[in-house]
C-alpha cells in the first residue's frame, strides 16, 4: 500500500508530529467502534510530541484480531514503514483497551514484524471465558470466526493470551486493570495473564487500579507511568 491507500484503511497522525518520528505505535481500538478518527486524544497528542507516529487501523469491529485481521495488520505495519522509510530498528509498538487491549497482546503473539513494546489496558485475556461474560458478547466472537474449519475451543484457545503466554515474545509489557471492572473482570483476564506471563519469564509492569470503572479513569500516577514507559521508546539514538 501506498500512503494514500494506508490513510483509506487506517487513521495516521502524521500532521501531529513535532519530531522526526522515532518510533510507530498501533492503537487498537474496543469492541464494536466504528469510528472514522480525525484527531488525536490527548495522550496521542503527547506521543507525536515525542516522534511517536500513531497509526489507528480500521480493522473491523467484531474482529477479534482473527487471521484475516492479523494479515491485514502485518500488511498495514509493513506498509507504514515502507512508506515513511523507517529502518527496521525503529520501534514499533502495539497499544489499546478493552478488545483494543486484548488485540495488541494477541497481535503482539503473532506479529510478523517484530514488536517493541505491548500496552494493554484493561484487556480481554481469557475468551473462552469472555464467551460467558456478557450477553452481547457471543455473537461478535462467533462473527469473528466464522468460516473456519477448527472446532470452536481450538479457535478460542489460539486467540486467548492466556493460552498463548508461552509463545510470547520476550519484550517489555505494560499492563493495567481496574479492579472493579464491570465489563472484563480483573481476576478472569489480566490476574490470570500476568501470572502465565511470569511463568515464562516475560517482563510485564502490572497496575492494579483500585475503582470501578472500565479501562477508566486512570489515577494520573499510573497515566505518567504508561506515558513514561512508552516514551522509552522514543528516545533518539
Amino acid at each position: 500500500m501506498n500512503l494514500e491507500e494506508i490513510k483509506q484503511v487506517a487513521w495516521v497522525a502524521d500532521a501531529y508530529l513535532q519530531k522526526p518520528i522515532r518510533g510507530v505505535i498501533f492503537t487498537f481500538h474496543g469492541l464494536g467502534s466504528p469510528e472514522l478518527r480525525d484527531k488525536p486524544n490527548d495522550e496521542e497528542l503527547e506521543w507525536a510530541k515525542n516522534g511517536l507516529l500513531v497509526v489507528f487501523p480500521y480493522y473491523g469491529p467484531w474482529s477479534w484480531m482473527n487471521r484475516q485481521s492479523r494479515k491485514f495488520v502485518d500488511d498495514l505495519a509493513a506498509s507504514v514503514y515502507a512508506a515513511y522509510s523507517l529502518s527496521a530498528d525503529i520501534p514499533f509498538l502495539a497499544h489499546g483497551g478493552s478488545m483494543g487491549g486484548f488485540s495488541a497482546l494477541l497481535y503482539t503473539r503473532y506479529a510478523k514484524q517484530k514488536i517493541s513494546a505491548c500496552v494493554a489496558v484493561c484487556p480481554v485475556c481469557d475468551l473462552k471465558h469472555h464467551f460467558t461474560e456478557r450477553p452481547d458478547l457471543p455473537r461478535t466472537i462467533r462473527h469473528a470466526f466464522l468460516g473456519y474449519e477448527e472446532d470452536f475451543e481450538s479457535l478460542l484457545a489460539e486467540h486467548s493470551p492466556v493460552c498463548q503466554a508461552a509463545g510470547m515474545p520476550h519484550i517489555p509489557y505494560f499492563i493495567i486493570h481496574i479492579t472493579g471492572d464491570p465489563a472484563v473482570n480483573k481476576a478472569s483476564h489480566s490476574d490470570k495473564l500476568v501470572a502465565k506471563m511470569k511463568e515464562h519469564g516475560l517482563d510485564v509492569t502490572y497496575h492494579e487500579v483500585e475503582g470501578t470503572g472500565h479501562c477508566g479513569p486512570l489515577p494520573q500516577e499510573v497515566k505518567d507511568a504508561k506515558l513514561k514507559f512508552i516514551q522509552r521508546f522514543s528516545v533518539c539514538c
